[in-house]
């Protein structure tokens, strides 16, 4: 008897030691941070779980708006990641309403000087009133995740990385961000081995000192930033900027960027610093005010603006110019070295299809499809080009695949070509490689014939 009773004390005293070092903690209104944090009785606010929880535990925080500002207290470990996640795809809203953030640079969900890090399915809004206060921020911090969120209404950025490395900002929505302040709607900065993939940006602030949708600055390098759609931006789409430090191997691919005030995509290198390694592939850019993909040789009070080891491959860009001038391709920078423009489609733009306004040195310019004027000074077609209508499946409502017949198809170089396409089909599926974003698949639908009416089918473009 001695011994079953000794049995069941070790067994309580187990689970009471799992009790105390449970894992997964719960957030929800009416809870009180009194309590222990378990699903029946849950803390009232996500700081009192952010000063709580360490490394390997999960906070789920339930439907309803807190009002309060986040800042966690503890690092994740390598394989015991802290998560902070809506409970059950619930709609959960961090409100700022009333809360002053720092003068620069706050957060109203911010993550600094930590490590291994998730936040996903949240939803912050009005975060300010500073000119750089930003919805969710990560400042000096590594691994760390933000996933499917939502921002809307910050007087800075949405979400923001700074200083930091190994980030992912990753499925996000980003509506009225820059809402009269700096940066952008989207800034990762300084930051070592990034990702920005598969964000919504739309709809951003007034544009006068900030705004660009997506910007990739400042030092960063090593970095993708891919399946991203940006629309309707009071400033560029997606922006790749080293301002004053050496900025190196980020790949922009398979991004859709449309109806922004100014660029759809640009390269600068506005303060002195080195841009360099830059690939731009798979891309499309329709309807912007302005020109499709711009070399900048633009910023202040940076005297040069040095580039080096610039491709941009398999683009499509289309419509360009909406604002009463504008184009497909501009280079703008009598500085960049090793520039590659290969295998785009350039296809009624405004004033030109590719232009080197500013007389870059030995650009090399080859295989683009070049449809439309080129009566802009400095417009230039390049080698091995191809002219004509592309014959997209249906331009007017943003399908860019290409049908049968069009002088994109098997036209385009091998040389440096991505190894698919923006769909992910494998490149070449015919005997050559084709130009623009797009392989031709050969679409063949009920009726046995391909077709450019979109009522048969969906596209894949937004």
């Amino acid at each position: 008897m001695k011994r079953v009773l000794g049995r069941l004390a070790i067994a309580l005293a187990l689970i009471a030691c799992r009790a105390v070092a449970a894992d997964t903690f719960y957030v929800a209104p009416g809870g009180n941070d009194s309590w222990p944090g378990t699903v029946i009785q849950p803390w009232a606010t996500i700081q009192h779980a952010a000063e709580t929880v360490v490394a390997g535990d999960t906070v789920y925080i339930k439907a309803g708006t807190y009002s309060e500002r986040v800042t966690p207290s503890n690092s994740g470990s390598a394989g015991n990641v802290i998560t902070y996640a809506a409970h059950q795809s619930d709609l959960v809203t961090i409100d700022g309403s009333g809360i002053t953030l720092p003068s620069w640079g706050g957060g109203l969900f911010e993550i600094s000087g930590l490590s291994y890090i998730t936040v996903t399915g949240l939803r912050v809004i009005n975060a300010g009133p500073g000119d750089n206060d930003v919805g969710i921020l990560v400042e000096s911090s590594d691994h760390v995740v933000v996933s499917n969120c939502s921002t809307n209404n910050t007087a800075s950025s949405g979400i923001a990385a700074w200083n930091s490395s190994n980030i992912t900002i990753a499925g996000n929505e980003v509506e009225l961000a820059c809402n009269d302040g700096e940066q952008e709607c989207i800034t990762v900065a300084n930051t070592d081995t990034f990702v920005i993939r598969d964000n919504h940006v739309h709809h951003g602030g007034p544009g006068s000192i900030g705004g660009e949708g997506i910007d990739a600055k400042d030092g960063s390098r090593n970095g993708e930033v891919f399946g991203n759609h940006v629309h309707h931006i009071n400033r560029l789409g997606i922006y790749v900027d080293s301002w004053d430090k050496h900025t190196y191997a980020i790949e922009v691919y398979g991004n859709v960027v449309h109806h922004c005030a100014g660029d759809g995509f640009a390269l600068a290198a506005e303060n002195g610093g080195l841009l360099e390694d830059v690939v731009v592939f798979n891309n499309i850019a329709y309807a912007n005010d302005n020109v499709g993909l711009t070399i900048g040789g633009w910023g202040e009070p940076g005297a040069t603006h040095p580039m080096a080891d610039v491709t941009v491959i398999n683009n499509t860009f289309h419509g360009n110019g909406t604002a009463g001038w504008g184009g497909g391709i501009l280079i703008d920078n009598p500085e960049v070295t090793g520039l590659v423009i290969r295998n785009n489609i350039c296809s009624e733009n405004s004033d030109f299809q590719i232009a080197n306004e500013a007389a870059a040195p030995s650009p090399t310019i080859d295989h683009n499809l070049i449809d439309g004027t080129q009566s802009y000074p400095g417009a230039i077609n390049g080698s091995d080009h191809q002219t004509g209508d592309p014959l997209f499946a249906d331009g007017a409502n943003a399908d860019y695949h290409i049908l049968t017949g069009s002088p994109a198809i098997d036209t385009g170089s091998s040389t440096d070509a991505p190894v698919d396409d923006f769909d992910g089909s494998p490149r070449p599926l015919g005997v050559g490689f084709d130009i623009g974003a797009f392989e031709h698949g050969g679409y063949v639908f009920a009726d046995g014939f391909e077709t450019s009416d979109t009522g048969s089918w969906s596209s894949t473009v937004p």
